[in-house]
């Protein structure tokens, strides 16, 4: 399969409720209101969210949020990498678009509407966090990252599950993948988000156990 490549039509059904159904059946009255009134300071008309369901909205929301603010997702590490290797490289996905959107779909309803909640506090803080985020990664600050990442998955009772889906899951099969990547012969540039890499639940910590020898740069 083709990197990226996903079923339109399955994501559909992921992405919307069932005809008859919508959000504010799904979601308290205080979080309907919340995300009623960020959609319409990005200026979202709030009745297109009414079908989605929370964790599409959330991302909805964030990418509207940084667009605004002149972010361009065209000019991310990873599409500039993929862009350059395309008809060049070999490309092996560590995750592909598929699972990440089966991961997100297959939450509980209290998961979503969590993910959504979250979603909503750190957009109040979004501009601040990644200028802090780019700064920290230019300059190699992995302890000002891992700062960033332990402040957006701080940890509770009603978290636990969620931060270990949305992270720490996610790293130990990350992890899994990158060794297999390692004994191979062939030399390989990967490419993960930042946030995975930190922390003592990170991709580098999960390799440093296994008794790789890492080296910053």
């Amino acid at each position: 399969n083709d990197p990226g490549r996903i079923d339109v039509m399955t994501l559909v059904e992921r992405v919307l409720y069932p005809e008859g159904e919508g959000l504010e059946n799904h979601v308290s009255k205080e979080t309907y209101e919340a995300v009623t009134k960020e959609a319409a300071a990005l200026g979202l008309p709030p009745q297109l969210l009414d079908r989605q369901r929370p964790w599409f909205i959330a991302l909805t929301l964030t990418a509207l949020k940084l667009a605004g603010l002149g972010f361009d997702p065209s000019y991310g590490t990873d599409m500039h990498f993929l862009t350059k290797a395309q008809g060049k490289k070999k490309i092996v996905e560590l995750e592909s678009v598929d699972a990440q959107i089966a991961l997100l779909s297959g939450f509980s309803d209290s998961e979503q509407e969590l993910f959504l909640i979250r979603t909503l506090n750190d957009l109040k803080s979004i501009e601040k966090d990644t200028d802090a985020l780019m700064r920290a990664w230019n300059s190699g600050d992995m302890k000002g990252i891992e700062r960033l990442v332990a402040k957006d998955g701080a940890e509770g009772k009603k978290t636990a599950s969620l931060n270990e889906k949305l992270l720490y899951a996610r790293n130990r099969e990350m992890t899994t993948r990158i060794e297999n990547l390692l004994r191979a012969k062939e030399t390989a540039f990967v490419i993960v988000g930042a946030g995975h890499l930190v922390g003592e639940k990170g991709i580098i910590a999960l390799l440093r156990q296994k008794g790789y020898s890492i080296e910053q740069r």
